[in-house]
């Protein structure tokens, strides 16, 4: 059959991921989008979009009815489903067979089967499959603590939840339960044990209609925040490690693997032991098109199935650097009957891929909404396309002057990394980061830059304990030292003291503000996010420039976008450059220093808009989902007081000091906006 026109039942960078595919096809394509997406970059790319009237996933892309009618409605003959949302979800594959629609994806039947991940262990352990023992939430006891907590009809970390305390189980499956049910439609948990350190390996596998099945390679997946994923690799290190040792000998293998030479003796690698387990999982279910086998290896290279991913992975296109393949045209080529080509490519080099989010890594990874000012990486080799040579490749959901919400996840973009060696390929990706322009969101890349940089990560010492084993509050600290975010604080300064001559009016010849008398120092105010305010002094004199705080400051070259400073050192002054942009009351300064984003403080301070101590503001527009406390009651210092539902996740608003709640603004299904007063709390030290 030929597939002319495909509709993506999907949204941002998976959506354009496979738009790419098919322009270069010669494939018509047509877009979906709620309300929030109206102008979202994947609509305007479409060559046709449909309208999905509401907002939240539940309202737009989890109707399956309403996207089959758009797909009808534009003349579209094929529906790829991306990932997250209907991509696993059996009834909607068969409705789009059933309106005679071809489905870019596996048979109803193995997505039925592997939907639940409670019947697909059994069917796994069945076909030989090494997996873990599932468990009844009903029937955990304290010695079987912890557990893991995990939603049957999908992943991305909703609905995981680690329970340590028998206490916490119920309201935990609870919790676990309506996250589930929000993202996937399906509030269905189970418990499984939980393996406070472990090596996330993945395989992607490729099976066409004609008997065919390629295990194309391994991921590793091991760095995660929530139970998401964070960053992603091929080949994996831990595999590449374990080999590497069998290679060198059994004996020796042995020794330094601290296993029994019959495990380095059986003559299969750790690659050969998972693409065999991968193609074992695929075979017994009759798969066909692209999926993923998800298995939990230690370091010894033991591992378990964990899940089939029965779609395309957000990581994909790792797997796509090192085997040269597009992995959407091989879904495409499937799809449309043709079988696979007659040889698996091998791989080479190493490809890193970071998923850049709008969130605050440093404050509970709190989820960020608002404007994408600017979004640019440097060393950008192209975008949702192979790369041939090393070098960086952006998969992007979104452009300069996007808005990100709160109804889908903070995901902006997946930066990727190819080079012929992991080293090259995490110092590549590292600099790009850091020298990125991010402009209007908080964003994790400082941490990120942090981890592609760690000692362990160089080493290949990861695993799904990585953020607590090496200190989240130093990863997610602040690229730009205090003192260097200072001295781009004075850049700011000067550029908006060059703005304002700029846009100052001359009266017959003088500009505004010229005095020809010594006058008090100039002085303008910002705040940091994370250093508080700061209050810029300085002159500009005919002898040069005088900043207080700082000595022997030289001004080069000063425009409302560009500072040029010549700094001091032990060793002989420096020439630093500064580029600021700005946006509203928003300044950023970029510079090899660091990136730096300041808001520039009014003279005066307005008294309306101060908020009293001890108030808890709304870090991000959502819904009230639960109270858990009442005016008057003493908490103690992280006591939850409310919890809020904002991108598919709860987030719970705690108390940040022992003392009494005074103010309780808000009730359960209420909407709040940002900064938003939702509870004020008297602490002890006010008392």
């Amino acid at each position: 059959m030929e597939i002319t026109n495909v509709l993506v039942a999907n949204r941002g960078e998976i959506a354009r991921r496979v738009f790419a595919t098919c322009r270069r096809m010669g494939i018509a394509t047509t877009a979906v989008y709620s309300d929030a997406d109206a102008n979202a970059p994947h609509v305007a790319e479409a060559d046709a979009a449909i309208r999905l009237p509401g907002n939240t996933p539940g309202e737009t892309y989890l109707r399956a009815e309403l996207i089959i009618e758009a797909a009808l409605a534009a003349g579209a003959d094929a529906i790829h489903p991306g990932y997250g949302f209907l991509s696993e979800n059996a009834e909607f594959a068969k409705a789009v067979q059933a309106a005679g629609l071809t489905w870019i994806g596996p048979p109803v039947a193995a997505i039925e089967q592997m939907g639940s991940k409670v019947e697909s262990k059994k069917m796994m352990d069945a076909a030989g499959v090494p997996v873990l023992k599932q468990l009844d939430p009903a029937e955990v006891t304290a010695d079987m603590l912890p557990v893991l907590i995990k939603a049957s009809a999908g992943g991305g970390g909703r609905g995981m939840r680690v329970v340590r305390e028998l206490s916490e189980l119920t309201p935990q499956i609870e919790a676990a339960q309506r996250e589930a049910a929000s993202a996937f439609g399906d509030p269905t948990v189970f418990c499984e044990r939980y393996l406070e350190t472990g090596r996330h390996i993945e395989v992607q596998v490729m099976a066409d209609t004609h008997g065919t099945v390629w295990a194309v390679g391994e991921r590793e997946c091991s760095i995660q925040r929530r139970h998401q994923k964070v960053v992603e690799e091929a080949p994996s290190p831990l595999v590449e490690k374990i080999d590497a040792m069998r290679a060198s000998g059994p004996e020796e293998a042995a020794e330094r693997n601290h296993a029994g030479p019959a495990r380095m003796a059986d003559g299969q690698s750790m690659r050969a032991r998972l693409f065999e387990a991968a193609r074992l999982a695929s075979e017994a279910i009759g798969y066909e098109g692209a999926g993923t086998v998800e298995f939990l290896a230690d370091e010894k290279g033991d591992f378990f199935f964990l899940e089939m991913n029965t779609r395309l992975q957000v990581e994909h296109p790792v797997t796509e650097q090192v085997t040269g393949l597009d992995l959407v045209r091989l879904q495409l080529q499937v799809a449309a009957g043709r079988p696979l080509p007659a040889r698996q490519p091998e791989m080479r080099g190493h490809s890193i891929e970071v998923r850049l989010y709008a969130e605050d890594p440093a404050h509970d990874w709190q989820p960020q909404s608002g404007p994408v000012h600017k979004l640019d990486i440097p060393g950008t080799l192209g975008e949702f396309t192979v790369l041939t040579e090393p070098g960086v490749r952006l998969d992007t959901g979104v452009v300069d002057g996007s808005v990100v919400g709160v109804h889908y996840d903070p995901m902006l973009s997946k930066v990727i990394s190819f080079a012929e060696t992991r080293d090259e390929a995490a110092h590549l990706l590292a600099s790009a980061l850091q020298r990125a322009k991010i402009h209007g969101l908080v964003t994790n890349r400082d941490l990120l830059v942090r981890v592609l940089r760690h000692p362990a990560f160089l080493a290949g010492d990861t695993d799904t304990a990585f953020f607590a084993t090496h200190d989240l509050e130093k990863l997610s600290a602040p690229l730009v030292s205090e003192g260097d975010e200072q001295l781009s604080i004075v850049a700011a300064a000067l550029a908006d003291a060059a703005a304002n001559r700029r846009a100052a009016r001359v009266v017959r010849g003088v500009p505004s503000g010229w005095r020809n008398l010594p006058s008090q120092p100039q002085s303008k105010s910002y705040e940091s996010r994370l250093t508080g305010k700061h209050e810029v002094r300085y002159r500009l004199t005919r002898t040069g420039l005088e900043v207080e705080g700082f000595e022997g400051l030289e001004l080069l070259e000063a425009t409302p976008d560009l500072v040029i400073l010549q700094v001091p050192g032990e060793r002989g002054p420096v020439r630093r450059r500064f580029e600021i942009a700005r946006y509203g009351d928003l300044v950023t300064v970029d510079s090899p220093l660091g990136p730096v984003a300041v808001r520039r403080l009014p003279r005066f301070e307005d008294p309306a808009d101060q908020v009293a101590e001890g108030s808890l503001l709304a870090p991000m527009p959502g819904a009230v989902i639960r109270v858990g406390a009442a005016v008057g009651d003493r908490l103690e210092k992280g006591q939850p007081i409310l919890w809020l539902e904002a991108m598919k996740m709860e987030h719970t608003i705690a108390a940040p000091a022992a003392g009494i709640l005074t103010e309780l603004n808000v009730s359960a299904g209420q909407q709040v906006e940002v900064g938003a007063v939702l509870a004020v709390v008297h602490s002890e030290d006010q008392e």
